[in-house]
């Protein structure tokens, strides 16, 4: 695991040098800001054996390679609209010698397509958008059970309470919230949400109208 995660940061640092992909160029950094952060979602989640996820907007991998290292009975669809990411994630997947279903989608249209539409045990978001939002992007590919993990900064009481219709409409359920600090005194939160009911067909609509007219 060590050895996969070396070859991990060397390889992002390097190809970041051509390609952007992360703001973060110290490799301690690296370590701690994304790995770390990334598989702290193993240690505040019960993710059973096998469990089929989607990375949502997973940019160069996070959450989703540094769960697989850690885990890799684990069954990873990741989802990026930044072709160029995918093209590193891709190289990056053969240097560790894994594999991992590669998805060149935004996240509302995965929701749409019959064949990722409700399929997923979990669907992972790291940093990605507004509570509120990302839940219209993600709650449509989690299956009735499942569940959905947000992983953010510090979470605002307002941010939390603005999300609850969203999330509610959407099919879901506030499950927990949990709060912890980094190796450096950064303070993040992981927020689950479990999948209760079948999402409205009405939904996810287009990034245009999730981003004009949210969920109020």
């Amino acid at each position: 695991m060590i050895d996969r995660f070396e070859i991990y940061c060397d390889f992002l640092l390097e190809y970041n040098q051509k390609v952007n992909l992360t703001a973060i160029k110290d490799p301690d950094e690296v370590i701690v800001k994304h790995f770390i952060d990334s598989v702290m979602v193993l240690k505040h989640s019960e993710i059973s054996v096998n469990s089929k996820i989607a990375d949502a907007g997973t940019g160069p991998g996070f959450p989703a390679i540094p769960m697989l290292i850690m885990r890799n009975d684990l069954d990873f669809s990741l989802i990026e609209a930044t072709k160029k990411k995918l093209v590193f994630i891709e190289q990056l997947l053969e240097k560790l010698n894994f594999s991992a279903n590669l998805l060149h989608l935004r996240g509302e249209e995965a929701g749409k397509m019959p064949q990722y539409r409700e399929k997923f045990d979990f669907v992972t978001a790291r940093a990605v958008a507004n509570l509120r939002e990302l839940s219209e992007y993600c709650l449509p590919l989690v299956k009735i059970g499942g569940k959905m993990i947000s992983m953010k900064g510090n979470l605002s009481e307002e941010e939390l309470e603005m999300s609850n219709k969203a999330i509610k409409l959407l099919g879901g359920k506030i499950e927990n919230k949990v709060q912890y600090s980094l190796p450096n005194s950064d303070n993040r939160t992981i927020i689950t949400i479990e999948k209760i009911k079948n999402t409205p067909n009405t939904y996810p609509r287009t990034s245009a109208l999730i981003s004009k007219k949210p969920i109020i």
